[in-house]
């Protein structure tokens, strides 16, 4: 079936159960998908834009409130919309950053504050996680002193996830903002996975900024996500314009350079917008998320040779799992070689495995109902057991 020509339909998760360890989180609502056939046009929301001209102040749609609103919901002092999680760093790290400054990232951080440092001229010195996989306070507090010996001072800002992307692990991100602080480093929070997904609260975490990845974790339509932070910060961060056009002398009101003016407009903003009430309410029942997803991370532990190389027990329900020892054992053998498993899979109505893998993976169970999360756990364990591979 194809939506137009030469497109096809997409039917991922009305057919199937979707794992795919960044999709999870994102699945639009019903009040999202109807929003975005409302403001598909790509000026929609500014049929009511008036002077000072600029989209947080636009008040039907009512995007001006809320902006307010998930600033208070992250228990920041200012929000804004940005097209996805590393516009937000992006913008952070033009503001702070200068060529050469040394900025804190982790073994762990995704490939996307990377490019924000690379792009703002920064340096980036990580700190590495331990044996466990996890980043902590006294690993931070090591790596800043070895910054400052190699430097001469310390880094500028730091870069910090609170669940990580590689392994879905927990991260002391409150511990290390506190050692941060100590050297007057100010810390921005990665809530790509968190943000969304489970309660979230900035200034008792104690960070300066707050971004998340509302088309990963806030069930929008992407690219989406949002930036907030604390009044100490805010009047920077959100500087307005002063430049000044040597012919015309235009000026541009209160337009703001780190936001490039106006920021996420259109069926993005009101995907995000129709979701949030449906966002708010879902993150008061994380715990019930960590309970479908224990089901299915026993089961699979249940099979002979099957490690999970995160955390354990789980905190997340993003997990990266080792199979070498069972299901890439029958993929030695099999006629289909490491695609048998994602077949299989797919047979049964589970999507979202990258084809081929039978080695490291990565799942995640976010979204699931109890009986989806047992059926899950079934399937891997019947896969086995067709498979020759001994079940506890």
């Amino acid at each position: 079936m194809k939506c137009a020509a030469g497109i096809e339909a997409r039917q991922v998760d009305e057919v199937a159960i979707n794992i795919d360890p960044i999709q999870a989180g994102g699945r639009l609502t019903a009040d999202a998908m109807k929003a975005v056939i409302a403001y598909g046009d790509g000026y929609s929301v500014c049929d009511n834009c008036r002077k000072p001209n600029r989209l947080d102040y636009i008040s039907k749609p009512p995007i001006a409130e809320f902006h307010k609103a998930v600033a208070g919901w992250l228990n920041m002092d200012t929000a804004r919309m940005v097209p996805g999680a590393r516009r937000g760093f992006q913008a952070v790290a033009h503001t702070y950053v200068r060529k050469g400054d040394p900025v804190l990232l982790t073994s762990l951080s995704h490939y996307t504050e990377f490019l924000a440092v690379e792009e703002a001229g920064g340096v980036a010195r990580e700190i590495p996680a331990n044996e466990q996989k996890l980043v902590t306070p006294d690993g931070t507090a090591q790596k800043i002193e070895e910054v400052i010996r190699d430097s001469g001072r310390p880094p500028v800002i730091a870069f910090i996830d609170h669940v990580d992307y590689q392994y879905g692990n927990m991260h002391d991100v409150k511990g290390i903002a506190k050692v941060a602080h100590q050297y007057d480093i100010p810390v921005l929070y990665n809530g790509a996975y968190t943000v969304g997904i489970l309660p979230v609260n900035g200034k008792d975490l104690g960070v300066d900024f707050v971004v998340g990845s509302a088309h990963k974790s806030m069930a929008s339509p992407a690219p989406s996500g949002v930036l907030a932070t604390t009044a100490e910060h805010a009047k920077e961060m959100f500087r307005t314009t002063a430049i000044t056009g040597d012919v015309t002398n235009r000026k541009f009101g209160i337009k703001e350079p780190a936001m490039m003016g106006c920021t996420l407009m259109g069926v993005t903003l009101v995907g995000m917008m129709a979701s949030f009430p449906h966002v708010k309410e879902r993150v008061k029942h994380f715990e019930r998320e960590l309970e479908n997803h224990r089901i299915v991370t026993e089961a699979l532990l249940s099979v002979e040779g099957t490690e999970i190389l995160s955390e354990y027990p789980r905190k997340h329900t993003m997990t990266r799992v080792e199979t070498i020892a069972s299901f890439d054992r029958v993929a030695e053998v099999h006629k289909k070689r490491g695609y048998y498993f994602s077949s299989a899979l797919e047979e049964r109505g589970v999507t979202g495995l990258i084809p081929g893998a039978t080695k490291v993976w990565k799942f995640n169970t976010y979204g699931t109902t109890r009986k989806q999360a047992e059926y899950l756990a079934h399937a891997f364990v019947e896969i086995a057991r067709e498979n020759g591979l001994k079940v506890s």
